[in-house]
């Protein structure tokens, strides 16, 4: 009771003090603010509103920071309510610090009623507010305001354009808004050529993100990084890492962005080697989860799944996509089991799956026939993680149905999904049709398919061949006019494979390549020892205006075999023959690495745009179940 009376007492004393001399008030309050106190910096604001006094602007802005920092919302509108009191007026600079406050609060509509409440607006208020749209995704509000902005005679500097140029909506826009960096002399600033690049190359404009990058000398990392990883997410993998070898020698140190895009080129390649040497100079560096999961990434997609498992169990920390990539993993290389065992893993001791889990999980039961799990996976998405089910989960149960000869169960699950079905589900099931030759459920699905895409030349050869097997001559030759009046042709198949640090790239027909000579003889001693062993040239899927020997010649020259007696005769027996493959892999090469592997005594992977094919002893990984 005592103790109670004395702080009344305290307080009491205190406010006849602050009454008589408003600066020690004024000091209290700036003190607070500057110490961050904030429940007591309200109080003594309280005191100062009372007494209609005003601290100075930079004591405020603590205050309002002091509000950011500990997500005060009511505080920060309070603060603001009383800085705004009597009709008064907050310079800009105060007006743009309450801004930013409603902007980190995530609260637009406040700082938008706040902005345009403004007297006076500079460049950090615009920019303050075209940076929180763009964050925000509002691409139109965005784009707007920078508009304003210039009616209104303020110059954009470097952080406007670096913010808007995220939410650029088009090719057009984008060429509108490169123009203002120019007219605006901002176009040599690192972080705006870095945006220019990164947007380029998102617009899949990487001719147009080049010149950027060669406009000026480069003499920092971060424009560098951004034209390596444009390259490097758009596909064009050897031009990342020409110019990755361009900026080492140039004296500039790799660091995580440019490891991980040179890791990303290396996975597209199926440079396995050149990913290794990257393994081994991220043993010199920190742990890093980004450049761990990248490296993770890299082995899973070069089919090196021991490299691997050796980095995912290393990991001290591990993510969903860490988790995710390494069961997509092991479901693409055969190994379903392994990769079901895994999830099962990740529900009881890793992070909740996602999205792109049970595309992975999903993936492993309909490439092995799992059609009881593969259901209770896919109806359980929803109950036990809070994941809709969405077009990739969908074209999963799709393959699933139909790898496992469920072809009628498939159409009804595509007719009653809640969203139209896209192009790549048909395609799916029109493949589920070919393996099981369903030609009139192919015809039907063909047709859906070329409502969609009507240029879509691997349809028509699909049922051009379907329409021939059933000897249906009139609709081949109603299907080649229509293929001849588009001029289509089939997409030539082609095979990657990386000797001495160079990628060798092999395609039907072409003789482009200096051993090719070499490899023809061989192949040649070896199409004999194969028959022997009961290999039987199988034509079914040629095109049918080939015939006899000539579709049997086509066959022995697809691609992947050249690949593969190009890797005969150059690798050493002991190293896996490593291939990468644009197309899907027929039946007929199958049967062919299958008993190569066996008579050769050769380890072969096989990466097509589906799955990994791993060849050993007479024997894939797939089971023969693709």
């Amino acid at each position: 009771m005592k103790s109670h009376l004395k702080t009344i007492a305290t307080r009491t004393a205190r406010a006849l003090i602050f009454t008589s001399n408003p600066s020690i008030l004024i000091d209290e309050f700036i003190s607070l603010c500057h110490r961050r106190e904030l429940s007591r910096a309200m109080e003594a604001m309280n005191s100062l509103q009372r007494h209609g006094i005003r601290a100075d602007a930079v004591t405020y802005s603590e205050l309002i920071k002091c509000c950011v920092a500990h997500r005060a919302i009511e505080q920060g509108r309070a603060v603001h309510k009383h800085i705004c009191s009597n009709g008064h007026t907050p310079q800009t600079f105060l007006n743009n610090v309450l801004l930013n406050m409603y902007v980190k609060f995530n609260l637009l509509a406040d700082a938008r009623n706040l902005f345009d409440e403004m007297a006076e607006r500079n460049v950090v208020s615009w920019t303050t507010m075209i940076s929180a749209y763009s964050n925000n995704k509002f691409n139109g509000e965005a784009l707007g305001l920078l508009v304003l902005m210039q009616r209104e005679g303020v110059r954009p500097n470097m952080f406007t354009f670096s913010s808007v140029l995220r939410v650029c909506d088009g090719l057009e826009t984008l060429r509108q808004l490169h123009s203002g960096i120019v007219k605006f002399g901002l176009d040599s600033d690192v972080f705006v050529r870095s945006a220019l690049i990164d947007v380029y190359a998102k617009w899949g404009e990487l001719d147009d993100g080049f010149c950027v990058f060669n406009e000026m000398v480069t003499g920092d990392l971060i424009v560098w990084n951004s034209i390596i990883g444009g390259f490097a997410q758009n596909g064009r993998g050897e031009e990342a890492l020409d110019l990755f070898k361009v900026m080492r020698t140039a004296g500039f140190p790799a660091n995580q962005a440019s490891l991980t895009s040179v890791l990303r080129a290396c996975t597209g390649l199926a440079l396995l080697e050149l990913g290794r040497q990257v393994h081994a100079h991220l043993l010199k560096l920190e742990s890093d989860l980004i450049l761990n999961n990248a490296l993770l990434d890299m082995y899973c997609k070069c089919g090196s799944l021991e490299e691997a498992s050796f980095v995912f169990e290393k990991m001290s920390e591990r993510d969903v996509i860490s988790w995710s990539t390494m069961i997509a993993g092991l479901a693409q290389n055969g190994q379903t089991t392994e990769a079901l065992e895994l999830f099962e893993s990740m529900k009881s001791s890793g992070p909740t799956p996602n999205y792109i889990t049970m595309v992975g999980v999903l993936f492993a039961c309909s490439h092995a026939g799992l059609v009881d799990d593969g259901w209770y996976y896919f109806r359980s998405m929803k109950r036990l993680f809070d994941i809709d089910p969405g077009r990739e989960h969908y074209g999963c149960m799709v393959d699933l149905l139909g790898r496992a000869g469920k072809l009628g169960e498939a159409i009804r699950f595509i007719l009653k999904l809640q969203c139209e079905p896209d192009i790549t589900i048909w395609r799916i099931l029109l493949g589920a049709c070919r393996v099981h030759r369903n030609v009139d459920l192919a015809i039907y699905v063909g047709k859906k398919i070329l409502e969609l895409e009507p240029g879509d030349e691997g349809t028509y050869i699909l049922l051009s061949n379907i329409y021939a097997n059933s000897q249906r001559w009139e609709d081949v030759v109603a299907v080649r006019k229509i293929m001849d009046g588009r001029g289509l042709k089939k997409e030539p198949g082609c095979s990657w494979i990386e000797f001495n640090k160079k990628v060798h790239a092999f395609m039907l027909g072409d003789k482009s390549h200096p051993q090719i000579d070499e490899i023809i003889m061989k192949m040649s001693l070896l199409m004999r020892r194969l028959m022997e062993v009961g290999y039987v040239p199988d034509t079914n899927f040629v095109l049918h205006d080939l015939e006899g020997e000539q579709k049997e010649d086509a066959l022995q020259y697809h691609s992947e075999k050249l690949a593969i007696v190009f890797g005969l005769i150059n690798i050493p027996k002991e190293k896996t023959i490593r291939i990468i493959k644009n197309l899907r892999i027929c039946c007929d090469c199958h049967t062919f690495a299958k008993l190569f592997s066996m008579i050769e005594n050769r380890h072969i992977v096989i990466r097509d745009p589906v799955r990994f094919h791993h060849f050993r002893n007479g024997v894939c990984s797939c089971g023969d179940y693709w």
